[in-house]
């Protein structure tokens, strides 16, 4: 079967947030984003001509900052969509798309409505104003507000809301604060996560000449530990070490990568996963662009080992609270867990740091802040 879920990525932002390593570019030339939605479309036709779309289920466009297209552009991207992968839509498609509150306006979300778009995936990070700003965002809370209101006003009623801890100077009583606010907006999902210093950043900079006051371990523990608690108390189930969500509202797409499925990956820096291949896309968008001419933007391609491919299905799965599908492992791989990961898995029980229950292999609630570690146990 082929993959039902597309990637579809959208480079440009404002600015650069400071902790960002994402592959995305500010700019002030609309005649870039025009020349860019020209070579995506070149990448779509020729990825769909050769790897045909049966059913469409999921779309998520992330970024970068999908909504920095200006209302013209949103729509001609989104006809773009409509045009390689509106006849494959599947009756409950999800179609996400990443949204920063301060790019979004009535009209444009009004656009995206029309053309498909019925999930949004803002990304607040928090709602201390100090903080936003440490962190280089360019919105403030009042236009977290401004946007879900505005969101709601076209007829929107799936949003997700991006959360992180462990910034600096952020206490446990500004991070409770913000989830107050939070769950004051009625979304129907969280992804919360911690900080992560990755190199090439401001943060990075900041971090080896030691002027970023990160918390500590134990007080980001605390965070976590505290969000994992907050979450479930407002009604949002945690079916993901870093995602939360109101019945029957978990991200589809997102589940794709946990559950080790195949999905097309298009756009500049894209990944894929396609007949048993990864494949890569090259990044900068002048080579991006220029081999989008040429055919498609592959910088690397290879097929996934079966041994990798067991691999990535214990590591992504065990990520889910449901845990690892025993019987879905067995079916694809024709061998079970246990066969391939019995020693591991033993010694890991024996820890607390893993269970089985009703034919899942998942995280204790001892192993979920130490998943990394348990992990790390599965690669070989």
């Amino acid at each position: 079967m082929m993959p039902q879920s597309v990637y579809i990525h959208i480079p440009f932002c404002t600015n650069k947030c400071y902790y960002c390593d994402f592959n995305s570019f500010v700019t002030s030339n609309p005649q870039l984003i025009w020349d860019y939605l020209d070579a995506l479309k070149s990448e779509m036709e020729l990825t769909f001509s050769q790897q045909p779309i049966e059913q469409v289920k999921t779309i998520f466009v992330g970024g970068g900052t999908p909504t920095f297209l200006d209302h013209a552009q949103m729509r001609a991207f989104l006809e773009i969509v409509q045009k390689q992968l509106g006849k494959y839509w599947a009756d409950d498609i999800e179609f996400s798309m990443e949204a920063n509150p301060g790019t979004t306006d009535v009209e444009k979300l009004r656009i995206m409505r029309e053309l498909g778009v019925n999930r949004l995936s803002f990304g607040v990070q928090s709602f201390d104003d100090a903080l936003l700003k440490r962190l280089g965002r360019i919105h403030d809370q009042e236009a977290v507000y401004r946007s879900i209101d505005n969101a709601k006003k076209v007829g929107f009623d799936n949003f997700s809301i991006d959360l992180m801890f462990g910034l600096p100077d952020q206490t446990l009583d500004i991070f409770r604060q913000t989830l107050d606010k939070a769950f004051g907006l009625g979304t129907t999902h969280f992804s919360a996560y911690s900080l992560k210093v990755e190199e090439n950043t401001l943060f990075h900079t900041l971090y080896q000449k030691d002027q970023l006051p990160l918390p500590s371990e134990e007080t980001e523990l605390e965070m976590y530990m505290v969000l994992i608690e907050e979450m479930e108390r407002h009604g949002y189930k945690q079916y993901e070490i870093s995602n939360f969500a109101k019945p029957g509202f978990e991200s589809k797409h997102n589940k794709t990568y946990w559950l080790n499925r195949e999905y097309y990956g298009v756009g500049a820096g894209a990944h894929g996963y396609v007949c048993g291949h990864r494949h890569v896309n090259a990044g900068p968008l002048a080579i991006y662009m220029q081999k989008c001419k040429e055919g498609l933007p592959r910088v690397e391609q290879f097929e996934v080992p079966r041994e990798d491919a067991m691999e990535e299905q214990m590591i992504l799965g065990l990520r889910l609270r449901e845990g690892v599908d025993l019987s879905a492992f067995a079916s694809r791989f024709g061998a079970t867990v246990h066969d391939v990961f019995g020693t591991i898995i033993e010694e890991e029980v024996t820890k607390g740091m893993l269970e089985e229950q009703d034919g899942f292999l998942k995280l204790t609630k001892q192993g979920l802040p130490l998943g990394n570690e348990v992990f790390a146990r599965f690669l070989r």
